[in-house]
């Protein structure tokens, strides 16, 4: 996420200077790579939300992260696939967002799994030692 936003503040002073971008130069305006950027940057603090948030309705974030990844992987798949040569190191672009958000709901599932394991030992061991 640091890197997304230290690429945003290049683009700001410098215009398109960095490698992974300067590929898309000529399809796609600057404004347009920033938004983008920024877009990663919200889908990984959702995420990032989701997991730290305790409320009951904490896996809605990390959906919309899911959702919001999947539109910027939509993005970048389209404007890879129209380069005269597919670039396998900009691969993570599209995938990164997704993948962070893909992560943070198998992390949730296993947390709330964890708890419910734990839950039902504690169960047990207050009937054991009521019995």
């Amino acid at each position: 996420m640091a890197q997304k936003l230290i690429t945003i503040a290049d683009h700001k002073t410098y215009g398109i200077d960095n490698r992974y971008h300067a590929y898309f130069m000529e399809d796609v305006d600057s404004w347009i790579i920033i938004t983008a950027d920024w877009l990663a940057v919200l889908a990984c603090s959702m995420a990032i939300m989701g997991l730290f948030n305790n409320s009951k309705d904490h896996i809605k974030w990390i959906w919309y992260s899911c959702s919001i990844g999947l539109v910027l992987a939509i993005f970048w798949v389209y404007y890879m696939l129209r380069m005269p040569k597919f670039r396998w190191d900009v691969i993570w672009l599209p995938l990164g967002p997704l993948c962070g958000a893909g992560v943070c709901l198998y992390v949730d599932h296993l947390l709330s799994e964890s708890s419910e394991e734990v839950r039902k030992l504690r169960s047990y061991m207050y009937a054991f030692k009521a019995g």
